[in-house]
């Protein structure tokens, strides 16, 4: 090879490796910095839409959960009131019960009228008050939610149960136990009352159930999506961390090739 001050071959060859060495430790910073091998469409377009899109479904699944939510939550509420309920009719039936005894003094019946009563205005208490997010699902307000299944819009319906003391359960205000006969009244109307009762509260459970297992299930597809996305686009640390040391040598010894080939002209001089 000719000596030239003009063209200096070597140092163009070594400053050229030089350069290719410092971008890949810039690529590899960037991995390190942010543990992503495909951080952007310029590191690897079609994997970077890839993930993109696996990310949309992601975060519309994160809509999906909350609106499960919001139903499970609701059906609990309407559950916990309902199991309630189930409670005070049987309250209400053992003073039904007690009132059928044609052998009670008015003072006794008269009490176990003003029990049954209160326990019956009770229920009403619990029915208007076992609401959520605006939701009440036993007060006949509504007859079913609607809440998302998917982010395609998909849903899953929970039906209402009315569990109101003379509407769903058919106790009416005029069933009193100030008589052995309208005692047995009661407690027919009670004992149909806890049948009832106690069949839509199963439906509003294995409604709520569903939507638990549902939302489950989301939250599995979910973490399964992500990870799905980590391993498209997540760098491997301990493979890059070896890497940057391997190219910190070769930076090393490159700046020490370009030094040498920047001193292959000086030896012309000794020529003259």
């Amino acid at each position: 090879m000719a000596l030239s001050v003009n063209t200096n071959s070597g140092a163009m060859v070594a400053l050229q490796n030089l350069n290719s060495t410092n971008k890949q430790m810039a690529e590899v910073q960037s991995r390190i910095n942010t543990g992503l091998k495909v951080a952007g469409p310029k590191d690897d377009g079609s994997t970077f839409a890839i993930a993109q899109n696996i990310r949309s479904d992601v975060a519309g699944l994160d809509a999906v959960k909350d609106s499960l939510n919001r139903g499970v939550s609701a059906a609990d509420t309407a559950i916990a009131a309902g199991q309630s309920i189930s409670d005070l009719l049987i309250e209400m039936k053992e003073k039904a019960v007690a009132a059928t005894d044609a052998s009670l003094d008015t003072a006794s019946r008269t009490a176990l009228s003003a029990d049954f009563d209160a326990l019956r205005d009770q229920i009403s208490t619990i029915v208007s008050n076992a609401e959520f997010d605006g939701v009440n699902l036993i007060d006949g307000s509504v007859t079913n939610i609607n809440v998302l299944a998917n982010d395609s819009g998909s849903t899953i319906t929970v039906t209402a149960r009315e569990l109101s003391a003379s509407d769903g359960l058919s106790i009416q205000a005029s069933f009193g136990l100030t008589t052995a006969t309208n005692a047995v009244q009661a407690r027919s109307a009670v004992d149909a009352a806890i049948q009832t009762a106690n069949s839509r509260l199963a439906s509003l459970g294995t409604d709520a159930k569903s939507l638990e297992i549902h939302n489950d299930f989301v939250s599995q597809l979910q973490d399964t999506l992500t990870e799905g996305i980590g391993n498209l686009v997540d760098a491997d640390l301990a493979k890059e961390s070896a890497r940057l040391q391997s190219l910190q040598i070769k930076q090393q010894l490159g700046v020490q090739a370009l030094s040498i080939a920047n001193q292959a002209p000086q030896s012309i001089l000794g020529l003259f």
